[in-house]
């Protein structure tokens, strides 16, 4: 599986045209075939960092959704309401993307 966390910090004064884009993007990377999950995050000491959090099946999966027609258009977007080059963390990763944590389990 491949396991991308992305960083971004959005100029204020482009805060609104960011949460239409980025909602507009999750639902279309959601409904990749590849995709097993896709989402973002605001930073809860900072309203305008925001983390992306993506999951794909496979590395052929992540180069789909890179050739698809909405990330072709969402990065030049991303470019125009960031306020630095965004971080990016990419693993490529053996096994299912979730498995159960070993530590909590619900008690009634």
């Amino acid at each position: 599986m491949i396991l991308i966390v992305l960083k971004a910090q959005i100029r204020p004064e482009k805060r609104t045209e960011w949460l239409a884009g980025i909602e507009r993007y999750t639902q279309q990377v959601r409904s990749e075939p590849g995709n097993i999950s896709f989402d973002y995050y605001q930073n809860a000491g900072d309203e305008n960092e925001f983390v992306l959090v993506e999951v794909f099946a496979d590395s052929a999966a992540g180069d789909a959704h890179v050739a698809t027609q909405h990330a072709q258009d969402f990065f030049p977007f991303m470019a125009t309401v960031v306020a630095e080059k965004p971080r990016i963390n990419y693993q490529n990763l053996d096994g299912d993307a979730w498995s159960e944590m070993a530590e909590v389990t619900p008690v009634d």
